[in-house]
């Protein structure tokens, strides 16, 4: 069992620290609950996560409402700073007196010692609420995002442990285990097809639709067709409230509790509890939050374990990073011949960046074989899908907008589309489709970008990035001009962004800055005397519009 103490230890090599704790760090950990603050319903669960929590005394409230014993939450530099004085004052006092943990959790952060760190008001309040409610509080490093913290923690709380039994502990059947100890009642886990995923162990109280489900490993379609006109399988489809099916003595059926098992808007399984009068209170609370633990725990596990999904992934790099056996690849992968283009995608959930990339790629590769036009691999932070795909770009919109509908309506989803290329120049379609999710990225708002239509754009992105990487041009006509304009107040590097985009007529630059063409002719002859312009010269020109698309950037 997950101890809060090896969290502490492993979540500090992930740039977290723990600002509070409560009397003991030997306290087990069960449960994840993530902070969503666009579900009304009530959550309950061990480790906290604040997703998008701005202070650490809401998170702090938000916790103890949950019923938590950790916290972990991303705060501002200043509590930070206090986090480190306290953890100073801290190893100093461990120094001086050789205390144990306990001792120091006693005395080595004391009001005392706190308020030689100048707590401020939002911080004091934080931290007596956390002592209060015998909440640990563990600071996010800012560099460190919500996804890896996400995989995690998951990993330790939820997959980690292990049954009396000798399961293992990235075994579902061990979560229900321990969800029936929290029930009292016999769990069983099935998927969206009724099949048995996990059960917990104890059956010698099981009536006999429980022991037919388990050894045939799934539900028999007698019992399906009643629960069917019960009206159970439809309250699964569009509810996530649990809900007693009554009992069926001449079928067998001792009654039953049973919950949806969702992400987003996929139904991914059910958890069905033996119990013959409905479940109410925290039992109730326990069946809801096993539901989205199991959720979560399918998710993981469809997205690490899988191995279809890492030879499709680890081949879909090797056409992205570019190999000599691409024919090989590509009929590895199951695509056909032709042209394709790679699709890079990044999924947000409000603030918090990358924290749904999982969820998209999970949706990606659901199916596989010839069910799917693309293949994709999810590297870093961003999911690539090569698609085939020729010089028409509306097969890969259409992709795109099948994976923002199966999505939840919360995340956000940028994309960039490159290219279309041969098997051999995948390469390069991917580094304009990273270009094309970068210019979408600075973006405030719309839809993907696709290379084909921006790619002037990202020329000249590309021109910025170049500038930026080397000294500025100290001298130059456009450095010149820039600075007598900053100057003198003068109007230069106006009329020349007009001169140049008017392809020298005068009368549509005048028109392009509201004035005169004779005025136009008279700055021109006056930034001649400032800088040698030489606009009679096609390379200068061309040199002078590169340099003013850069200058604009910047």
């Amino acid at each position: 069992m997950l101890k809060l103490d090896r969290l502490v230890n492993v979540l500090g090599g992930y740039g977290a620290r723990l600002w509070s704790a409560p009397a003991s760090r030997d306290v087990a950990l069960r449960s994840v609950v993530v902070h969503d603050p666009t579900d009304p319903r009530a959550a309950t669960g061990d480790v906290f996560l604040a997703v998008g929590v701005e202070s650490a005394a809401e998170a702090v409230r938000l916790a103890r409402a949950a019923r938590a014993t950790v916290v972990l939450v991303r705060e501002s530099t200043a509590l930070a700073e206090t986090a480190l004085a306290e953890t100073a004052l801290a190893e100093t006092a461990l120094e001086k007196t050789a205390l144990n943990e306990t001792a120091l959790n006693e005395t080595g952060l004391n009001e005392t010692a706190l308020d030689e760190t100048g707590l401020d008001e939002s911080a004091e309040t934080a931290l007596a609420e956390a002592r209060d409610g015998g909440v640990a509080v563990l600071l996010v490093d800012p560099e460190v995002s919500w996804s890896q913290l996400f995989g995690v923690v998951y990993g330790l709380v939820l997959e980690g442990r292990e049954t009396e039994a000798g399961r293992g502990p990235t075994d579902l059947f061990a979560f229900a285990d321990t969800l029936a100890g929290e029930l009292g009642y016999p769990v069983t886990i099935e998927d969206q097809m009724s099949r048995v995923l996990a059960y917990s162990g104890s059956q010698q109280t099981a009536d006999p639709v429980r022991l037919e489900t388990i050894l045939g490993r799934r539900v028999s379609e007698a019992m399906h067709r009643l629960l069917e006109s019960k009206g159970v399988f439809a309250h699964l489809a569009v509810s996530d409230e649990p809900l007693f099916v009554e009992p069926s003595p001449a079928h067998g059926l001792r009654g039953r509790m049973v919950v949806a098992v969702r992400a987003g808007r996929e139904l991914l399984g059910s958890i069905w509890v033996e119990c013959e009068q409905p479940l109410a209170g925290g039992r109730s609370t326990a069946l809801a939050d096993g539901a989205r633990a199991v959720a979560l725990h399918l998710l993981r596990s469809r997205v690490s374990a899988d191995l279809e999904r890492r030879v499709e992934s680890d081949l879909v790099i090797q056409l992205l990073e570019g190999t000599a056996d691409v024919s090989a690849v590509i009929s590895r992968l199951g695509l056909p011949g032709g042209q394709f283009r790679v699709i890079a995608l990044q999924a947000h959930i409000a603030e918090e960046r990358h924290a749904a990339i999982l969820l998209a790629f999970e949706r990606a590769t659901t199916g596989f074989g010839w069910s799917r036009p693309g293949r994709s691999a999810l590297f870093g932070n961003t999911l690539y899908t090569v698609l085939p795909s020729g010089g028409d770009v509306s097969a890969a919109l259409d992709w795109l907008a099948a994976i923002v509908g199966v999505l939840p309506r919360r995340v956000t989803v940028l994309a960039g589309v490159g290219g279309p290329a041969t098997p051999a120049h995948l390469p390069a379609s991917r580094q304009e489709a990273d270009e094309s999710l970068a210019l979408r990225a600075s973006r405030p708002e719309g839809g993907p970008v696709v290379y084909d239509e921006s790619w002037d754009e990202i020329l000249l992105q590309r021109l910025r990035a170049a500038a930026s990487a080397g000294r500025a041009p100290a001298r130059g006509p456009v450095a010149d001009l820039t600075r007598h304009d900053a100057e003198h107040g003068t109007r230069y590097i106006e009329t020349l962004r007009a001169w140049l985009e008017a392809q020298g007529d005068l009368a549509v630059a005048a028109g392009r800055l509201g004035v005169h063409p004779n005025t136009v002719r008279y700055r021109l002859r006056k930034m001649a005397a400032v800088t040698n312009l030489r606009l009679d010269l096609p390379e200068k020109r061309l040199a002078m519009i590169i340099a003013l698309a850069v200058h604009q950037g910047g």
